[in-house]
């Protein structure tokens, strides 16, 4: 990667969180000349990259500065942040963060007025799917953004899809991936806790599952390797799924799309974090079947 007369090109990333961390540890690995900043501390800066402590020198270091953070309002105040840096060499920002159409397309106004272009790029596939490259990096942005952000996207993943020309076009694509899973999950974990009470052994249920049409990624994936083993180690919270679900509805009722399941399955999901709050999402299991 290069960066004109500078020479290598210096991304700066923000947010080094269990899904931020893995991002760094894959551009370190693609040979990305990496500087890096999270409020938290340096825990998740991996080898290979420089942490700095504060904002600014990324901002000063950093031709492209990528984002993973939890929600649109840090989204937002670390956007501020740069453009607050009045010696940033920041030219371009991208969000992998999920945030919502209307934030992304907020962020991208306000960014391009002092020349700085934004990337809305969400990701999906866990840290797992991060750390094997197969995470899927869902991209939107003006043309010209996108081409010169693509080798730190082709660092974060193999598995990259353009899905417009326009910010926020992919945190809708995201949004939509998100609920699905969101409510795969709630309606396996109902189907689960119904066989099971039947007497059949949770393994017997989804080698069945995942060999008929009920399969999904929350039978294969999800169930198979955190439910059945007891082990609700996938990395992703509770607090954020249901944070995703309620962008989902928000987003719906701002368009005026359909919405009969959307609702019902974002009351479960805060009624989930109500009781367990930061909890691995996976833990919806014995919440539905109350055990």
């Amino acid at each position: 990667m290069t960066d004109g007369a500078a020479g290598e090109l210096t991304v700066g990333l923000v947010g080094l969180g269990n899904m931020g961390s893995a991002l760094a540890e894959n551009l370190v690995a693609a040979g990305t000349r990496l500087v890096t900043h999270d409020r938290a501390g340096p825990s998740g800066c991996p080898a290979g990259a420089e942490y700095e402590g504060d904002l600014r020198p990324v901002a000063e270091r950093s031709s492209v500065v990528v984002l993973s953070l939890p929600d649109g309002q840090a989204s937002t105040s670390v956007c501020q942040g740069l453009l607050d840096v009045s010696s940033r060499r920041v030219t371009h920002v991208v969000d992998t963060s999920t945030i919502g159409p209307d934030t992304a397309r907020r962020l991208a106004a306000n960014l391009a007025r002092s020349a700085i272009a934004y990337v809305d790029a969400p990701v999906s596939g866990g840290v797992a799917g991060a750390r094997a490259r197969t995470l899927t990096v869902m991209h939107a942005g003006a043309p010209d953004a996108c081409s010169y952000v693509e080798p730190v996207l082709a660092a974060l993943s193999d598995r990259r899809f353009r899905v417009g020309d326009e910010p926020g076009m992919a945190q809708a694509v995201k949004l939509a991936n998100n609920f699905l899973s969101a409510a795969a999950l709630v309606a396996t974990s109902e189907a689960v806790a119904f066989a099971t009470g039947e007497g059949v052994d949770m393994a017997t249920v989804l080698e069945v599952l995942n060999a008929s049409s009920g399969q999904s990624a929350a039978s294969r994936d999800k169930f198979v390797d955190h439910v059945l083993t007891g082990m609700f180690r996938s990395g992703f919270t509770n607090t954020l799924m249901a944070k995703d679900v309620d962008l989902y509805v928000r987003a719906v009722d701002a368009r005026g799309t359909p919405d009969r399941l959307g609702r019902t399955c974002a009351e479960i999901w805060r009624e989930f974090v109500a009781e367990q709050p930061d909890t691995d999402f996976t833990r919806i299991y014995p919440f539905t079947a109350g055990t």
